[in-house]
């Protein structure tokens, strides 16, 4: 198949961060609020960049959405940047299945045969991560960015209908990132990311990030006794 055809969309697939269900493991450590309001501003702070991306490069946005999103922190804002972006429900049953339909919708929605998708779990991504993964499945390749944990942060297949070879590759495990790979044939890797899975994860992302607005909350938990 022609990568080319349909050109490629970026898709973020989201949960709205709502208090209590949000950054379960990080609110361990920070309480419910705070873990929520991290999400909030990972998210936000995934969105500013992609958004930006996709209107430089005219790639259309898609983000696939789950969860009440008026329960959750920010969520005036998060509607305010979705305002700008074709949503979509997620659907299906277990985390691989619902990438797989979120793949397909997104190229449904945008007329995009090639998908870019990131989680929200990585603000640190730059504008240059999405390019390069963007333009190699123009290029017709599949691109794979491993998480420090062992799963991934980015998936780019150039015909969507092949995130079906997802369904049945375990998820969030020490080798999903492998699995995912085997799965879906050879790929292309991108540089290793830290996921933003605890409260010392979403430290040193922000420290990485000084501007950013997750690093606006790690800074305001930090003054208000969230311990380091």
């Amino acid at each position: 198949m022609n990568a080319h055809i349909g050109g490629v969309s970026l898709l973020v697939v989201a949960k709205a961060p709502v208090p209590g269900l949000a950054k379960t493991r990080i609110a361990v450590t920070t309480g419910d609020t705070v873990a929520s309001e991290l999400a909030a501003a990972a998210l936000l702070d995934t969105l500013a960049t992609v958004i930006a991306v996709g209107a430089d490069h005219d790639w259309p946005v898609v983000v696939a959405m789950t969860g009440d999103l008026t329960q959750a922190a920010c969520h005036e804002e998060i509607a305010a940047a979705l305002a700008g972006v074709t949503v979509v429900d997620q659907r299906g049953d277990g985390l691989a299945e619902r990438l797989a339909h979120a793949h397909a919708d997104a190229a449904i929605a945008s007329g995009a045969t090639g998908v870019v998708q990131v989680g929200m779990d990585t603000p640190q991504l730059t504008a240059a991560d999405y390019v390069a993964a963007a333009e190699a499945v123009q290029a017709g390749e599949r691109v794979l960015g491993r998480a420090d944990d062992g799963g991934w942060w980015l998936l780019g297949l150039p015909d969507a209908a092949e995130a079906t070879s997802l369904i049945g590759v375990p998820m969030s495990t020490d080798h999903t990132a492998d699995h995912t790979q085997q799965a879906i044939g050879h790929v292309t890797w991108l540089r290793t990311v830290q996921d933003m899975d605890t409260w010392e994860d979403a430290q040193q992302i922000a420290a990485g990030i000084p501007q950013s607005r997750l690093a606006a909350v790690v800074d305001e938990a930090l003054a208000a006794g969230v311990s380091s």
